[in-house]
């Protein structure tokens, strides 16, 4: 299957503030009053677009189906919190098991960017490519029995790296000696080609 994976024309907007987000009507019914306050004129092509997404939003789910529009980065977090859960002992840590045989999603031929989220005033994400990365789906059983798949990246090419990254220093071994692999924390980003 072919599929565009381009930018969308409506890109270079970004969330609002939670506060400023929930301050805006956002109905059908207010759609008068939003466009007013964005400035958007009434029967303009941003206006029509803006119509059809609030009457997908306001539309019944399917049976099958649980839907949020997120008008907020702290929104869909919300969102994908309350459908994903949280760790129900509220420790940040947990034993895992291996459950299984991780399955390969993308070689080391294949290029794979990793987006890890960082502290800063506002969201930014540290996104890298290394080559010689592998990807894998693996799967794991908590000591709660609570399952997971987690994805975990090997890197097959550790020559460059600085001697002082603290996977080596776990590790005892020596950059370019052999293969690193890590499990990616739940909020990492991983884009990858087949």
């Amino acid at each position: 299957m072919r599929i565009r994976l381009s930018k969308r024309t409506t890109d270079s907007t970004s969330f609002l503030p939670s506060n400023e987000a929930k301050s805006i009507p956002f109905s059908t019914a207010d759609l008068h009053s939003t466009l007013s306050h964005f400035s958007i004129k009434p029967k303009s092509k941003l206006a029509l677009l803006m119509q059809e997404t609030l009457q997908l939003c306001e539309a019944p789910a399917l049976k099958s189906e649980v839907k949020h529009c997120a008008t907020s980065l702290e929104s869909m977090v919300d969102f994908a919190v309350s459908k994903l859960g949280t760790n129900k002992k509220n420790s940040p840590f947990k034993w895992y098991t291996v459950a299984g045989t991780a399955k390969e999603v993308s070689n080391a031929k294949a290029t794979t960017v990793n987006c890890h989220p960082q502290t800063y005033a506002y969201l930014t994400y540290y996104c890298h490519s290394l080559k010689g990365t592998r990807t894998y789906v693996v799967p794991f059983v908590g000591d709660d029995g609570t399952k997971a798949e987690v994805v975990a990246v090997c890197h097959t090419d550790t020559s460059e790296w600085d001697p002082k990254h603290i996977s080596f220093q776990m590790l005892h071994v020596r950059p370019g000696t052999g293969t690193i692999c890590h499990t990616m924390e739940e909020d990492t980003i991983v884009w990858m080609t087949s």
